[in-house]
């Protein structure tokens, strides 16, 4: 007996893109049927994509309160440097 040695096809993501809209288009079965694939690799393909969105909304929801975080770093900074430059300087007028 020998065994057969099972392949699968692997499909760039450019291809998933336009299979995806067309889904969108006219539904995931009459899709998968026109692209000869399964329904289920279009739903995954789906989940896939919606997961790489939401990642991508959330690291720039991450980088924009980085920003926020570091202008007020920097205020902070700046105050105490006033606030040390103040103490400095009427420490100094004391008898």
């Amino acid at each position: 007996m020998s065994k057969k040695k099972s392949s699968y096809t692997r499909y760039i993501s450019e291809y998933k893109a336009e299979a995806l809209k067309l889904a969108k288009q006219v539904g995931v079965a009459s899709a998968a049927r026109q692209l000869d694939l399964h329904e289920s690799q279009l739903y995954s393909w789906r989940k896939q994509a919606e997961h790489q969105q939401t990642a991508s909304d959330r690291e720039s929801a991450l980088a924009t309160e980085n920003a926020r975080l570091k202008r007020e770093l920097a205020q902070a900074h700046e105050e105490i440097a006033i606030a040390k430059k103040a103490a400095t300087y009427f420490a100094k007028q004391l008898p």
